[in-house]
């Protein structure tokens, strides 16, 4: 069985790019037993464009 975790990055309104290091996000979890399963990007913000991204972690539970 798995536990699952989701993360939202936020963007920035302006230039369109996260206003944290995904990268960090990514490998901050994984020393914790987080495997990244996907990144995702809602179309909701101007012209379908996202407004923030979610990360998806997985972990093996017993």
């Amino acid at each position: 069985m798995y536990e699952y975790k989701f993360e939202k990055i936020e963007l920035s309104k302006l230039s369109g790019k996260p206003k944290e290091s995904y990268h960090e996000i990514i490998q901050q979890n994984a020393r914790k037993g987080w495997r990244l399963v996907q990144i995702f990007a809602p179309g909701i913000g101007a012209y379908g464009s996202a407004a923030y991204y979610e990360a998806i972690f997985e972990k093996r539970i017993d």
